[in-house]
């Protein structure tokens, strides 16, 4: 197995195991530490937790594939969330994903979030980004896209990763005009 796994953050996990009557309990902080680190979790990364701890490898993947937190693919550079709960969906975020997929050349009628071949933008319909009352709402990487219309739409794909930066310094709110609110 290549996977390797920083000095630093294996120490942090040798602690945390510390905390648990039982290493098996300590499973999905060693995800989520994963995760954060290498941005998904990758079958290696299931492998060296299952080993690290003790289990099968099983008894990881199992909570990789249940918990929708976690990600088994690598995220493009823009990720894309569109809400489809209710309040989005009665303003049409369906359309705005199908808009998204389209232009990007992907699936819109795939259901798992999706990364274009490139590495630079993922789509994905999520559940509720809590702005249901200036519906429909996008979030692009850490900014939050209110009322979106096809034309704020068009303007996210084109700033595409420029926005990569934002969620570094203070996150505006932006709404169909893409202007700061």
């Amino acid at each position: 197995m290549s996977f390797s796994v920083p000095a630093p953050l294996e120490a942090r996990l040798d602690e945390l195991v510390t905390h648990y009557p039982v290493k098996r309990s300590a499973s999905l902080m060693f995800l989520h530490a994963l995760q954060e680190h290498f941005g998904y979790v990758s079958r290696e990364a299931v492998e060296w937790t299952a080993a690290k701890l003790g289990l099968q490898p099983i008894n990881v993947y199992e909570l990789v594939t249940f918990y929708p937190m976690f990600r088994q693919e690598p995220l493009g550079t823009t990720h894309v969330k569109v809400c489809r709960t209710l309040s989005c969906a009665l303003a049409g975020s369906a359309a705005l994903r199908e808009q998204f997929c389209k232009k990007l050349g992907l699936d819109s009628h795939a259901h798992a979030p999706q990364t274009t071949p490139d590495g630079k933008f993922t789509v994905e319909f999520v559940e509720c980004l809590a702005a249901c009352g200036s519906a429909p709402v996008v979030l692009v990487n850490e900014d939050l896209h209110e009322r979106v219309t096809a034309q704020a739409a068009e303007k996210i794909l084109s700033e595409g990763s420029r926005l990569e930066g934002a969620a570094k310094g203070k996150t505006p709110v932006k709404g169909a005009s893409g202007a700061a609110s």
